[in-house]
């Protein structure tokens, strides 16, 4: 809003302080151009106006709001929380929460780079820990290989990928979606994991706590895609109280299964592992990045049982979406146009669907959090729509990945690589565009 009614203001409060106007002037002023210069003034805030439940409320910025996540999840798992990071550009404050809840059990170790986050975090892991690594898009590509590493050696690990413009250095207070492909696909051999990305400041806790559950109860990694909008943004949020929150089912070795337990016995129905948890009397046992056998747990390079190994990792993953929330669909849903986002660019998308609508397009509009598996409604959902349009910060990379998934699908797509988030009106621009031919 223009500074110039806030300055009268201010110029007749404090007509006989001169010196205090202007410390004043000089701090809205201030403020304004920070506001400016790292475009706050792009439509941030999403006014709701669903009943507003009663609690304590606090604004929280996306970063923070991750950080507590874990912290919950640690308490529904009854497992210490260990975060290893390096520090980078726009997730560090994650690390700076976290080293500050010692009172809570929290350790928080600042790595010499991003590799030994990583590995520090898998070692962490390997003794019980929910382990967390934080980064952005470079430090994703350093972590590659130990990402890899979880994967091989089924264990539960979270990294946290606060996206920004790249690549190299980039555009390091900048935002993008341009790490989408290297999360899916962006290691060696078949190395498959889970992908989820929360949708506003908010939805970092909700999402935060989801990561780890997944990370713990399937024994997998986890990555987590926020990105500098919505990590630097903020929202009003109610703190929750934790009954809203389930219960963490660690799959320690059962009982039953202990005297004939191998580290790669797997749970009948989920495929996943279970955790064995170092000074366990009986479960002696390694883990490491060569294949093992799937029956001993020893190394192996027997090429049916490698080819056994690829398939069961890969089906862990896809058993997944059984445990995941169906995907929802708002605004008009019977329209004939579907409009898609994922991650952070929800409000944005949304506030365009909405004014579609107002003008009397017929749009539906859905934003995915759950990117790999996608949700198991995925393609119902995709089946009911004559034109599919996704938004997205990056060249067309989740409709890539959708198309993919379903080749006879005809995607059409909305994208911005400037550094900024999206406006509304782009959006509208976009969707108009295309319905008009």
């Amino acid at each position: 809003r223009p500074l110039e009614g806030a300055l009268k203001l201010l110029k007749n409060k404090f007509a006989k302080k001169p010196a205090v106007y202007e410390a004043n002037s000089k701090v809205i002023q201030a403020g304004y151009d920070y506001g400016h210069n790292i475009h706050a003034s792009v439509s941030t805030f999403r006014i709701e106006t669903e009943d507003i439940r009663p609690g304590v409320y606090t604004d929280i910025n996306g970063n923070t709001a991750t950080a507590w996540g874990f912290i919950l999840a640690s308490e529904k798992a009854g497992r210490p929380l260990f975060l290893g990071s390096y520090p980078i550009t726009p997730a560090t404050d994650i690390l700076h929460e976290l080293a500050k809840r010692k009172d809570l059990g929290v350790k928080a170790c600042q790595m010499e780079d991003e590799i030994a986050g990583v590995c520090s975090a898998i070692g962490a892991s390997f003794a019980g820990n929910l382990a967390v690594t934080s980064t952005s898009g470079p430090g994703l590509a350093l972590k590659s290989e130990g990402i890899g590493l979880a994967v091989m050696a089924e264990l539960p690990l979270v990294i946290v990928d606060v996206q920004r413009g790249g690549p190299s250095t980039g555009l390091p207070t900048k935002t993008e979606q341009t790490d989408l492909m290297q999360a899916l696909y962006g290691r060696n051999g078949e190395s498959p994991l889970v992908v989820v990305a929360p949708v506003s400041p908010t939805d970092c806790f909700t999402m935060a706590f989801e990561s780890s559950r997944i990370a713990i109860e399937h024994m997998t990694p986890v990555i987590l895609l926020t990105d500098a909008f919505i990590g630097n943004g903020s929202s009003a949020w109610r703190i929750p109280e934790t009954e809203d929150y389930p219960e963490i089912r660690v799959p320690y070795v059962p009982e039953d299964k202990k005297a004939a337990w191998r580290p790669y016995h797997r749970d009948p129905e989920t495929l996943s592992r279970y955790w064995a948890i170092p000074g366990t009397e009986g479960l002696q046992h390694r883990l490491g990045g060569l294949e093992k056998d799937s029956e001993t747990g020893a190394i192996s390079t027997d090429p049916v049982n490698h080819e056994k190994m690829v398939e069961l990792r890969q089906e862990k993953i896809a058993r997944i979406a059984n445990d995941i929330p169906e995907q929802e669909v708002l605004c008009d849903v019977d329209a004939d146009t579907l409009l898609i986002g994922w991650g952070g660019t929800y409000g944005h998308i949304y506030s365009a669907a909405e004014e579609l609508n107002a003008a009397g397009k017929r749009v539906a509009f859905t934003q995915f959090r759950y990117i790999n598996p996608l949700p198991k409604n995925t393609a119902e959902i995709l089946s009911r729509y004559k034109t599919i349009i996704v938004a997205e910060l990056n060249t067309g990379m989740f409709a890539d990945y959708l198309q993919s998934k379903f080749p006879n699908l005809d995607i059409r797509r909305i994208n911005k690589i400037q550094g900024q988030p999206f406006l509304a009106q782009e959006i509208v621009d976009g969707v108009n565009k295309i319905m008009e031919g």
